[in-house]
């Protein structure tokens, strides 16, 4: 995706996820096209950050310790109802409902499946931005 394309370069976005070399590659891609990002490793952490100063996007997994993004995302949207909240998963759940799925009826505006290339997460990171 041509870096002309990314709107709303200097966004803050929030990534949240337990693996640390996902928060590493998305970071990363992010960051090279301007954006401002924090990371969190639960949805926990992450509320905290959000309440310390927002974000203009949430990046969550699904499946994480302590507090799961679905949590995460109820919780985030009930305090921040405009929040735009990408989820992202490979998984389902242990009756084999599909999570991205259950974020979207949560409120999620995008969903990513893992794996997934840098050019996915520019672009739904951009519609979802745009969409603002």
């Amino acid at each position: 995706m041509d870096s002309a394309e990314i709107p709303r370069r200097g966004a803050r976005i929030l990534v949240i996820d337990d693996e640390v070399a996902m928060l590493d590659v998305i970071e990363e891609s992010l960051r090279n096209e301007g954006f401002e990002t924090r990371r969190a490793s639960n949805g926990r952490d992450g509320f905290e950050l959000m309440l310390e100063s927002p974000f203009d996007l949430v990046i969550t997994d699904v499946l994480m310790p302590e507090q799961d993004g679905l949590q995460t995302i109820r919780e985030l949207l009930t305090i921040f109802p405009g929040l735009k909240i990408l989820a992202m998963s490979g998984g389902l759940d242990m009756r084999g409902k599909d999570l991205l799925t259950i974020s979207g009826m949560l409120g999620a505006a995008g969903c990513l499946r893992k794996p997934f290339g840098r050019d996915a997460l520019l672009k739904a990171v951009g519609d979802l931005l745009d969409a603002r």
